[in-house]
């Protein structure tokens, strides 16, 4: 109920307080309503998971740059425009521990990118003096597109190299890599499987494979085949004038003096180390051995 107090002509210290108010003590309370048993409740914001956005890690004297999953594969997608934004940010608030001229890492996991979106995170971590030294990508055409925009790649499965275990040790080599390009000096390819070159391989750069190399043009670089010790397997180019082969653990130099004219050759173990043989008539011996009981 709503009480009309009288209006006075006087001062308020002289008008007297109706029924016993004291205006110089009074203090207003208001008893909160009772809360709906139907309210909702109060929505916090979720924890970011930082498996899910661009990360710095510092491991060995390098810097580890990882991408988010690939958008397909995860609930809360990242897109190639937010994970640049995520990288520019990134660089921008990280002045205090990322030292310029750091070798960086990308560990692109099972993201899809171009050779246009792999410059552009070159270009990004240059701005910061950052060198990009090495991609690691679960994804075959990553690995392709960044071995072809020049960079030093290698294709796996998994991340052991974060710690994850040594699973990838046992298991089975993975499909071939296919790269239609020539490896550029200071270029290096790795693959847990046979790697297949469908161009020159220039001095400066190397492949290393687990299983067999095959040079669709100059072989002029380091190559190592059977990288995890599988003696069986062999490199082969059509103009063989290697820096250095390897086979599993046996190591071989180019000769002094290069024949005058190239053939397709095929290198592999014999009793005496590694051997060179020309394609053909390694080809017709193999067939040979094959067919005799």
């Amino acid at each position: 109920m709503v009480q009309d107090f009288p209006s006075s002509n006087g001062s308020s210290e002289d008008a007297p307080a109706p029924d016993g108010l004291d205006f110089n003590n009074f203090i207003l309370e208001i008893e909160p309503e009772p809360a709906s048993a139907e309210a909702e409740p109060v929505k916090t914001k979720p924890e970011s998971n930082p498996n899910l956005q661009v990360q710095f890690k510092s491991e060995g004297g390098r810097l580890l740059l990882i991408l988010p999953p690939a958008p397909e594969k995860s609930r809360n997608p990242v897109y190639w425009d937010e994970l640049r934004r995520q990288l520019k940010e990134r660089i921008s608030g990280g002045e205090r521990f990322l030292q310029p001229h750091t070798p960086v890492h990308l560990i692109a996991r099972d993201r899809l990118l171009d050779s246009q979106q792999v410059q552009q995170i070159d270009a990004l971590l240059s701005d910061a003096q950052l060198p990009l030294k090495r991609i690691y990508a679960s994804r075959r055409q990553t690995a392709v597109a960044a071995a072809t925009a020049g960079y030093s790649v290698e294709q796996q499965t998994t991340l052991s190299h974060l710690g994850q275990g040594q699973e990838a040790s046992r298991q089975a080599m993975d499909e071939p890599l296919y790269l239609q390009t020539t490896l550029r000096s200071g270029v290096e390819v790795r693959h847990r499987g046979t790697v297949i070159v469908l161009g020159d391989v220039n001095p400066g750069s190397s492949i290393v494979a687990e299983g067999d190399i095959f040079i669709w043009g100059h072989l002029r670089g380091v190559v190592h085949a059977g990288a995890g010790g599988n003696a069986q397997c062999r490199i082969m180019a059509l103009h063989m004038q290697p820096t250095q082969l390897r086979i599993a653990d046996k190591v071989a130099r180019s000769p002094d003096d290069p024949p005058m004219q190239y053939q397709p050759e095929v290198a592999y173990i014999g009793p005496d180390g590694i051997r060179i043989a020309l394609a053909a008539e390694f080809a017709l011996a193999d067939l040979t051995t094959q067919e005799s009981p």
